[in-house]
């Protein structure tokens, strides 16, 4: 499968990409346009109340960003005449029935047109509200496969869901479709029933409601109920958890629709294209090197062993359009429903198996970068960060807070009672920010201790059949990370990444 027939799978089609606004959605439609300027439209489904507001974020936070500057560079003064010309934006939420769209014209348009739809919309918060989740993670996918049924040119559907619905599982995890209904291994119930959780979760909100209680109070005990239910079915977190739920969902109902799902693990910044170290946003392992860096933290939390599976954005993006490209022949419903069998429409596209990186190892590049190129403080200081040391469990992390922390809050405490709630304000505030640590600790400790590895025989599969045609452009849609030397990336790329585009430094 050579990169120039690739491309010219998308010459003269239109693609409907949901979720417009996210990090992995930018880098998908910078690329689709600067490899395959003649695609015909992109419909971009942007949360927006009206089309006008739709246009402003079009403008401010995907076209306008600096991911697109080697576009704007290519295409000079015609940039803005080619992007209007392909690109229509639609105001709208997964989240509803036809997305919310109220322009029947429109409607009509997109049915008529859509060759592609690919779905990236998803709320990633780990405690998202369980409303939200369940929204926009879950029942966003049957909106969406009730859209696609509707698209009468409809050629494929791919759907991004995350290599973390399979939770804490462990060893090797090979790609296999959920079933509806199924739960996790440690699940204290045996059927995960979809309807009943809708209707748990409806009961619980008009209780809520009905006793008047402040908002915090409101969003606070929604997360709460995502947790529990989601550990009551054996997965960690209200992400997961309702991210498996869309997997199930486009599995059951997909009927004559071809549905290919596509599971990232962690995603990290651009390692090549459109150029090295774009990022947006500080995500799960940033925030740790941006704290570490300005020695708000002091140790790491986690087993140094584990192997951190992340994978450069550009990659994730080369891997779903090769995926496309490989699959917009399929007639739906030849895949091997054998619970038994790999379905061949999933693919893990990651590291973990073919070239792991440990935590241990993560924790030295971030180190290593420091120590060349330290942040400052607020004289202009360099803040020099000590060598990493690592807490290696949970029970080494709560002795930790126990010894450091809990002895100071329980003098504040006693200072706030016999001076008359003198303290209040700083015993409050330190009591707030332990509870908060813990409960971090708690969410990431799925992943800070995780001990599977996720097997990609379907995506290298793809790879292997890129590989047998002799490509002078192979690179184009290179999606291998044996091709990544990790102290290089983070320490060159990723960390320096971080400081340019997310910190503005």
């Amino acid at each position: 499968m050579e990169a120039n027939k690739i491309v010219e799978k998308f010459e003269g089609k239109t693609i409907l990409i949901t979720g417009a606004t996210g990090f992995l959605a930018k880098i998908l439609v910078e690329k689709i346009l600067r490899v395959q300027p003649n695609i015909k439209t992109l419909f971009l489904l942007i949360r927006a109340p009206d089309v006008v507001s739709a246009e402003q974020r079009l403008r401010q936070e995907i076209v306008g960003t600096e991911l697109f500057r080697v576009l704007r560079e290519k295409l000079g003064e015609n940039i803005t005449s080619f992007l209007s010309s392909k690109i229509i934006p639609v105001p709208g939420d997964v989240s509803k029935e036809n997305f919310g769209i109220g322009d029947a014209e429109l409607i009509r348009k997109m049915y008529g047109e859509i060759d592609f739809i690919i779905n990236s919309a998803a709320t990633t918060r780990f405690d998202e509200r369980y409303d939200d989740a369940m929204e926009i993670n879950a029942y966003g996918a049957m909106h969406i496969l009730n859209f696609a049924k509707k698209c009468i040119k409809l050629k494929l559907l791919l759907h991004v869901s995350t290599a973390y619905v399979h939770g804490t599982r462990s060893g090797v995890i090979v790609e296999k479709p959920f079933r509806m209904g199924e739960t996790l291994e440690g699940s204290k119930i045996s059927y995960l029933d979809l309807e009943a959780e809708k209707k748990l979760l409806l009961e619980t909100k008009t209780r809520l409601q009905s006793r008047n209680i402040p908002k915090h109070d409101f969003i606070s005990a929604l997360r709460d109920l995502g947790i529990q239910r989601a550990l009551l079915h054996g997965w960690p977190n209200t992400y997961s958890f309702t991210k498996a739920m869309g997997e199930m969902i486009f599995e059951k109902f997909k009927e004559n629709v071809n549905v290919v799902i596509v599971r990232p693990p962690i995603i990290t910044s651009t390692c090549r294209e459109p150029f090295p170290g774009w990022m947006e946003g500080l995500r799960t392992l940033d925030s740790i090197f941006v704290s570490y860096a300005k020695r708000k933290i002091k140790f790491f939390l986690g087993d140094p062993a584990s192997v951190l599976d992340v994978i450069p954005g550009d990659m994730v993006v080369n891997g779903i359009l090769v995926a496309m490209a490989a699959h917009d022949t399929d007639k739906p419903g030849t895949e091997n429903d054998d619970d038994d069998e790999l379905a061949n429409n999933i693919y893990h596209i990651g590291s973990s198996l073919r070239n792991p990186m440990s935590f241990k190892q993560l924790k030295w590049f971030m180190y290593h970068y420091l120590q060349k190129k330290p942040f400052t403080n607020n004289k202009g200081s360099p803040i020099n960060v000590g060598k990493p040391a690592t807490l290696s469990s949970m029970a080494s992390f709560h002795r930790h807070i126990s010894i450091r922390y809990l002895p100071f809050l329980k003098v504040l405490k006693v200072l706030n009672a016999l001076l008359c709630n003198r303290y209040e304000s700083s015993y409050t505030n330190a009591k707030r920010k332990i509870n908060h640590s813990l409960r971090l600790a708690e969410l990431y400790k799925p992943y800070l201790f995780f001990q599977g590895i996720y097997d990609d025989a379907n995506a290298e599969n793809l790879r292997t059949a890129m590989r047998s045609e002799s490509d002078a452009n192979a690179e184009m849609f290179d999606f291998d990370p044996t091709s990544i030397q990790w102290d290089e990336y983070f320490i060159n790329t990723h960390f320096p990444g971080i400081v340019k585009y997310v910190l503005k430094k």
